[in-house]
């Protein structure tokens, strides 16, 4: 969009801040960036060029602005729709991969050469891998030098840098302000004072963060889905908040999160501070909190039968995963069997074979077990169907030997081909793997029972081909479709606990 200047102009002056995210204002006579909503005065259109992205400003020279400070938007959800490659190394890089493996690591993911990686990154968004990944470290460090106590010195690992000193130099070439004037300047703010008084009392060790969104947000399916399926000992609903255990690089993480009027919540707790932003990064996509829900929901309410849904309660999200690969072993325990009986499976794989961590605050107690674990596992201790055996045994092998992969680079058409191909999996859990460990906005599931129930009652065909052939209007949506339509019932995945 940020090619379209007249349209970005009248986005500027209108402060639609549906654009927030999406493209960034840099202004030539002062030389800052800004979100589309700035509250400012605009500047006149001739002072106005538009940048993809807020590491696009900074190549070019532009600060972000200290009022609507546009390097803490939602991120763009373009990312979501899109499976191309330049879209699946955003999903990489937003997931840690070039501050943990460099841009050889980022461009091997993804089956390309380093220089193909950098040169497409750099005709779309203005910026190459490592710049990207700078302005992710800044965004990290901000929020922590504003909304946290923590010494500086931690911060700037924390955030992923490799020293103090670039810390330093990055934080005043990104927001005109040293890290210590920076904090100072939030600590005296309205909103920085309100913040901190609502995190009060700090419990030691846990780090208190806001996650922003695009409104409007139905916490409702969003929260109640993920509560609902929770996984004892390795997920709960405890105080109004999700929380759950985290398997991340460098050790573990508990995360809990509520959702509020105009943000989510987040208290962390991490083994190794080095993992906080691939932490944030998880937890954003699991709640799918850079989707665009003005966009699904004009879609979908071009179809007569399914706007009344999204009129009685828009901005429906997709409950997500941290973790693809332990969502598609939960498929697979889940299937033709109820939702109670799915947790009661894979309890008993997270006694015998998850890591046990400790958790102070609730009864969190393991991680879930990975494919390598699982892989050697007796078949005779599961109390499945032989062929459900097969099915979950030839899944874990699968994935512990790369053969199958699952993740922010996988291509979403190859990965529905190699799932189709192992044996158990059919369209429902091939789909649902696609909508909800891979992010597939697309992903459709006409053969659902709930669905097929819910289209029935509106009148929607109920069979899985005239279903399909009527969903198409609603295509790039269709998995938000789902959402709509499940809410239609009154199982306990479609109410916020309380």
């Amino acid at each position: 969009m940020h090619t379209d200047t007249e349209r970005c102009v009248r986005a500027v002056r209108s402060k639609d801040a549906r654009f927030d995210g999406v493209f960034f204002t840099a202004v030539l006579t002062t030389r800052i960036y800004c979100r589309p909503s700035c509250p400012v005065v605009p500047p006149k259109a001739e002072n106005m060029v538009f940048h993809p992205s807020a590491a696009s400003c900074q190549r070019a020279g532009f600060r972000a602005c200290k009022r609507c400070r546009p390097d803490t938007s939602p991120g763009s959800p373009e990312w979501n729709v899109r499976a191309d490659a330049v879209a699946r190394a955003m999903r990489l890089i937003q997931d840690g991969i070039v501050d943990r493996e460099g841009v050889p690591g980022l461009a091997a993911r993804l089956g390309y050469s380093t220089r193909q990686i950098e040169r497409q990154l750099l005709a779309e968004l203005g910026a190459g891998p490592l710049a990207l990944a700078r302005a992710q470290r800044a965004q990290t460090a901000r929020l922590l030098i504003e909304t946290t106590p923590m010494p500086m010195a931690e911060i700037a690992f924390a955030a992923g840098f490799s020293s103090i000193r670039t810390f330093n130099d990055t934080v005043r070439e990104v927001f005109a302000l040293a890290p210590g004037e920076l904090r100072t300047r939030a600590q005296r703010s309205p909103a920085g004072r309100s913040a901190a008084a609502s995190d009060a009392p700090r419990t030691p060790g846990v780090i208190a963060l806001r996650l922003p969104y695009r409104s409007p947000l139905n916490p409702s399916n969003l929260f109640g889905h993920l509560a609902a399926t929770a996984v004892p000992g390795v997920e709960e609903w405890r105080d109004g908040a999700y929380r759950r255990t985290l398997a991340l690089p460098h050790g573990h993480g508990i995360v809990a999160l509520s959702p509020r009027a105009d943000h989510i919540a987040c208290r962390l707790s991490l083994t190794d501070p080095r993992d906080l932003t691939l932490a944030i990064s998880r937890c954003r996509w699991m709640l799918d909190l850079d989707a665009d829900p003005v966009a699904v929901d004009e879609q979908l309410r071009t179809d007569p039968l399914l706007a009344p849904l999204v009129d009685r309660a828009p901005g429906r999200r997709v409950p997500r995963t941290v973790d693809a690969a332990e969502f598609a072993v939960r498929a697979v325990l889940g299937q033709q069997v109820s939702t109670a009986a799915a947790r009661t499976h894979a309890a008993r794989l997270v006694t015998a074979y998850g890591v046990p961590v400790e958790d102070p605050e609730g009864g969190l107690t393991h991680l879930f077990p990975t494919p390598d674990s699982l892989a050697g596992l007796d078949p005779d201790s599961l109390a499945l169907p032989r062929s459900r055996r097969t099915t979950l045994l030839t899944l874990v092998r699968a994935l512990a030997d790369g053969s199958l992969s699952l993740g922010p680079a996988t291509d979403w058409e190859e990965a529905r081909v190699r799932l189709l191909a192992l044996p158990g999996f059919g369209p429902w859990t091939t789909e649902v793997i696609a909508m909800r460990a891979l992010g597939d906005p697309d992903a459709f599931l006409p053969g659902d029972l709930g669905v097929r129930r819910a289209a029935g009652g509106l009148g929607l065909p109920s069979t899985t081909a005239a279903l399909t052939a009527r969903a198409a209007r609603w295509r790039p949506w269709r998995a938000y479709a789902v959402q709509y339509l499940w809410a239609t019932d009154s199982h306990p995945i479609n109410h916020l606990p309380v």
